[in-house]
């Protein structure tokens, strides 16, 4: 279906305000809700938990109806404040909530994404709340929201909207996102791997990982001592800390500006932490890019000052290759008194044209090779 379609019937049902985290299956919506909304009609929130409460402040602000959008991966940071907020025996909150359906029974998808997909319906169907798939022409769409907002309206509450894969059309609509860094994350990649490609590596979710194993494998290095956190986005940063805590070996944590922000809180622990073995290395694109190239806030934000604020004990922003080998080199070679944060600013582009290929064994093997590295490494 045409997304602007869809958008425009939506906005037939004055339904003015969207919120969320971006979703690849949503993407061609995402962006036209991007692109056709003003500032205050729209904010990509730092995760789906948040947009939930959000909406729920627009509602009571305005009584009208907010739309929440977010992939279904994301469905566990919705719950609490779906239930002890939104939930029709509390605040009863109506609002649209649009999710991605990854992992639909039958159709191929990433392991990380099946369990949460074989599960979907059931555990709307528990959470008691009304529910809907988007069908996959205009008219019928039309009557399914028409419904949806019927229901919304009557017992004021949330209703959920489940989008299968390729519901959408290609819209030319496409967010601008243009920075002024020269830095490709997949050179930051190979420098970051120059200096540890022997250390505890765990990467973040999305084109990180892809990138990084890609890397790997024409570098010709061992792969056993990489962890690819190819799910559970924003969680990299405290698994590593777990890690750290457990081991002598050095432990590199790539993540993310979207990964980081959506769950913030979690340099608070590693700060306080004192872990001197643990060196969060933050690569900044200013966008969801894995998803459809959705602005995140990195570039609005100062991560080094809130790692700082928080008790990291080295903190620094790089915006050139030949700073990001500098500094490499110069804490790699030195004893930190705790954790360490660089933060390498990204250009928006890449520098390949291939479609980066995907890991071949499991997630469970890959468990155990990493496990057996640390293992053996102590």
């Amino acid at each position: 279906m045409d997304p602007i379609k869809v958008f425009n019937y939506i906005k037939s049902k004055n339904i003015n305000f969207f919120t969320g985290i971006p979703d690849s299956l949503l993407k061609e919506l995402n962006n036209v809700i991007l692109s056709e909304s003003l500032d205050k009609e729209h904010i990509i929130t730092a995760n789906e938990g948040s947009a939930i409460a959000l909406a729920t402040g627009y509602h009571l602000a305005t009584n009208k109806i907010p739309l929440v959008y977010l992939q279904n991966s994301g469905t566990g940071n919705i719950i609490n404040p779906l239930m002890s907020l939104a939930s029709d025996k509390v605040y009863s909150i109506p609002m649209l909530i649009i999710i991605g359906w990854r992992g639909e029974p039958g159709i191929k998808d990433e392991p990380q994404h099946i369990s949460q997909g074989e599960c979907m319906i059931e555990l709307i169907k528990s959470l008691k709340i009304n529910y809907d798939i988007l069908p996959n022409n205009i008219e019928e769409c039309k009557n399914v929201i028409d419904k949806l907002v019927h229901s919304i309206k009557i017992q004021s509450k949330p209703n959920i909207l489940l989008v299968k894969k390729n519901a959408f059309s290609k819209c030319n609509l496409k967010p601008d996102i243009n920075n002024n860094y020269t830095i490709y994350r997949k050179k930051a990649i190979e420098c970051i791997l120059k200096y540890y490609k022997n250390d505890i590596i765990l990467s973040t979710t999305g084109k990180s990982s892809r990138e990084l194993l890609e890397t790997v494998k024409e570098m010709d290095l061992q792969e056993d001592n990489i962890f690819l956190n190819v799910g559970a986005m924003g969680h990299v940063s405290m698994i590593s800390l777990g890690v750290a805590m457990n081991t002598n070996k050095r432990v590199i944590c790539l993540d993310g500006d979207g990964s980081i922000i959506m769950h913030m809180g979690n340099l608070t622990n590693i700060g306080n932490s004192k872990c001197s073995n643990l060196i969060h290395i933050v690569l900044n694109n200013g966008m969801h890019e894995s998803v459809g190239i959705q602005p995140t806030l990195g570039f609005d934000i100062n991560i080094p000052n809130i790692a700082e604020n928080c008790g990291y004990v080295y903190t620094i922003r790089i915006k050139t290759l030949d700073e990001l080998n500098m500094i490499l080199e110069d804490i790699s070679s030195q004893k930190l008194n705790g954790p360490a944060l660089i933060e390498v600013m990204i250009t928006n582009k890449v520098n390949y044209t291939h479609e980066l290929s995907r890991p071949k064994n499991t997630p469970l093997e890959r468990k155990q090779t990493f496990m057996d590295f640390i293992q053996n490494s102590k």
